[in-house]
């Protein structure tokens, strides 16, 4: 794939592995998650479904977007390290640059926004969600 073909992918967990239609304590749900993360280590194997993809050369511009530091630079170490993770952790940094992006960015980024807003809220409500983004050349 040439660099002008390169695109962005992220991938979000599509299948859970926590039964909802159990009622747990916060503090079991809390053992239940930390269970399933240290399952990777033991063949526990997540399951991701495309969320968005998007030409390298628009996610840069994307990138431009951003007004706040942190926000940015977590989102710029896909392109120095060819994949990032967005998890529970990162939903305050970037909900509310997504938010105003949604409403204020011409398209597709507002689109792009929209949808990864969409994303973000769905991980503040359950933590387990998370987005794996890779570039692809």
């Amino acid at each position: 794939m040439s660099e002008q073909q390169a695109k962005v992918m992220f991938w979000m967990l599509r299948q859970k592995f926590v039964d909802n239609s159990v009622e747990l304590e916060e503090k079991s749900r809390q053992v239940m998650y930390y269970s399933l993360a240290i399952g990777h280590h033991v063949g526990v194997i997540d399951c991701l479904n495309v969320a968005l993809e998007c030409p390298l050369d628009d996610y840069q511009h994307w990138l431009t977007l951003i007004d706040d530091a942190d926000a940015r630079r977590k989102m710029q170490g896909l392109l120095t390290f060819g994949e990032i993770i967005i998890d529970a952790s990162h939903v305050n940094t970037l909900a509310p640059i997504f938010a105003q992006l949604s409403k204020t960015a011409e398209e597709p980024w507002r689109s792009w926004s929209r949808q990864l807003l969409q994303h973000l809220q769905d991980m503040a409500h359950e933590p387990a969600i998370y987005l794996m983004v890779r570039l692809l050349r």
